[in-house]
């Protein structure tokens, strides 16, 4: 019985040391996750992308309810590397924000464009558009306020 175990245990190790052996591990390595990984590594060395605003809040003074307010954010890039703005939320579905797509290049300007309906959003009004973005604190938030004269009741 003794045999048996220890001759079963040799096979297993024989196995498994000659399975180990096989192949050139250098050989399985694909050369273009290579080349991504030190590109993604020489991006990231340059630091994340910083946003600078021309206003963060627009106050849009006093309107009529029904009236629709508009704003365009001008948005720029003063980080080393590409800004990428990935979602734009407003507070309420009355407010509905545009924002650019495509990276904005280091030193480049982007527009956020804002629409606010202030129809059955009497009185003072305050939303906030929060932008979801590859800078270091990852969200950035714009406002509008402002106030809504009611309409008349006949």
């Amino acid at each position: 019985m003794k045999k048996i175990t220890v001759l079963s245990f040799l096979f297993m190790t024989t196995s498994l040391l000659i399975s180990c052996g096989n192949g050139n591990a250098s050989a399985k390595i694909n050369k273009d996750n290579l080349t991504n990984a030190k590109n993604r590594d020489a991006e990231i060395e340059k630091g994340t992308a910083s946003i600078a605003f021309d206003s963060e809040v627009y106050d849009f003074g006093t309107v009529n309810e029904g009236e629709i307010v508009e704003k365009t954010f001008k948005v720029t890039n003063s980080g080393k590397t590409d800004l990428v703005i990935t979602n734009a939320k407003s507070s309420c579905g009355c407010t509905i924000p545009v924002w650019p797509k495509a990276p904005i290049k280091p030193g480049e300007t982007g527009d956020i464009k804002v629409r606010f309906n202030t129809n059955g959003k009497p009185n003072r009004q305050q939303k906030s558009i929060t932008l979801t973005t590859n800078t270091e604190s990852g969200r950035e938030v714009l406002t509008i306020k402002g106030m809504v004269t009611p309409k008349t009741k006949k």
